[in-house]
């Protein structure tokens, strides 16, 4: 796209915060679509998702990535990289914290990797709607002792409040410059990995609480057919062979329920019939091994 109009801005804003936070919940508010996978549960996103959004003016190109923590294995290792680096490379980084408590331990960190760069940095304190208006006052206060922001705003992502005078304020901050990509594109995602997110997003939803986090999806094969449905053939790996029976359960019960909740949510993303294989296999401690994530996609 080429814009004929004087002053248009684009540029890159990095989402960053502790997992849980709202930050993929963001991303799909503000692209009106589910690009992000969302669960209730903390650390769903493991790798940086890029959404863009172009309206007359300007162009955003949204970085979603994952929670921030202190890394225990080296899965962890590479999804908080995958943030710090969005953070690097963006024009603006947006923060997102909760407004239920002054800064944690763990935003004091971010903070102090926040006050090296020349970045300008824009607070979201998210889930408003979930305090008294009176209780933010403290809230506001507190985190802006901590450091020099470019701006502080209240929003709340799931219900929309603040959103047009967010996406103001990350206006403001890009630079003037032509748009970086077509007026219709949307992500660089490709099917075969929004198929594999639907099926993690499903196990997460579906399963107990430790047994996602041992999980990962690889999409094997992926056909699209002219006539009839496509076809896609994905591996759910898992750590330990008892999990394996969990994901399967009883006589193969639970994995046909996953499968369906998966196909349907893959269906109506991508706006075709589909028919889903799902296979089950071991890959001992896969979220330690280096090697072993780098063949999942984790490079």
């Amino acid at each position: 796209m080429q814009s004929d109009k004087k002053n248009f801005k684009a540029g890159y804003v990095a989402i960053i915060g502790r997992p849980n936070v709202g930050k993929s919940t963001l991303v799909n508010n503000l692209l009106e679509c589910k690009l992000s996978i969302v669960t209730p549960k903390p650390q769903t996103t493991r790798k940086k998702i890029m959404g863009v959004l172009t309206k007359e003016n300007y162009q955003i190109v949204f970085y979603d990535t994952p929670g921030i923590i202190e890394p225990r294995y080296e899965l962890q290792k590479y999804m908080v990289k995958e943030a710090y680096n969005a953070m690097e490379d963006a024009d603006a980084v947006l923060m997102m914290v909760e407004p239920f408590k002054p800064p944690a331990d763990e935003d004091k960190k971010v903070f102090k990797k926040l006050s090296g760069i020349n970045t300008p940095v824009i607070l979201a304190i998210n889930k408003i709607d979930m305090v008294e208006k009176d209780a933010l006052i403290p809230i506001i206060s507190a985190y802006d002792a901590e450091m020099k922001f470019a701006e502080i705003v209240p929003i709340s992502a799931l219900k929309g409040t603040n959103r047009d005078l967010l996406l103001t304020i990350l206006v403001k901050y890009l630079p003037e410059g032509e748009p970086f990509y077509p007026e219709d594109y949307l992500t660089d995602y490709n099917e075969r990995f929004l198929a594999s997110e639907i099926i993690r997003e499903k196990v997460f939803e579906f399963y107990g609480e430790e047994i996602p986090y041992s999980t990962t999806v690889e999409i094997e094969e992926f056909k699209e057919r002219e006539t009839g449905k496509d076809f896609i053939k994905a591996i759910i790996y898992v750590e330990r062979k008892s999990q394996k029976g969990i994901i399967i359960g009883e006589d193969g019960k639970a994995i046909k329920q996953l499968g369906t909740l998966a196909r349907k949510e893959i269906e109506k993303q991508i706006g075709r019939n589909v028919y889903l294989e799902l296979w089950v296999k071991v890959m001992e401690k896969w979220r330690k091994d280096k090697s072993r994530l780098q063949k999942l996609g984790y490079k």
